[in-house]
């Protein structure tokens, strides 16, 4: 019980962690929004956008990887599959 205790201790890390890598991001997006923003600082915020970008889909990954683990799915979908399917998300709904 104490292993389980600590894995819902770093899922709920990870999950704080997402969850205000995404409230950072969309108060990013906010700011680029506003009309009164000058270009350097604009482009301070479209880096920072991207990392956060970055820093989400990582943890989403690693949530993914752990929930196929937990259900016994280990098997990840082929990385051409894959590649395609982040392709078509950056396209269609990535702001950065």
């Amino acid at each position: 019980m104490h292993a389980s205790n600590a894995m819902e201790r770093m899922a709920e890390n990870k999950s704080t962690s997402f969850e205000s890598s995404l409230d950072r991001l969309k108060a990013v997006v906010d700011e680029l929004e506003r009309e009164s923003v000058d270009l350097e600082r604009s482009v301070e915020l479209f880096r920072e956008g991207r990392t956060l970008v970055k820093q989400c889909e990582v943890l989403l990954k690693n949530a993914e990887e752990t929930l196929r683990t937990a259900d016994g799915t280990t098997a990840a979908p082929s990385a051409s599959a894959a590649g395609d399917d982040d392709d078509e998300r950056r396209d269609d709904e990535a702001p950065f």
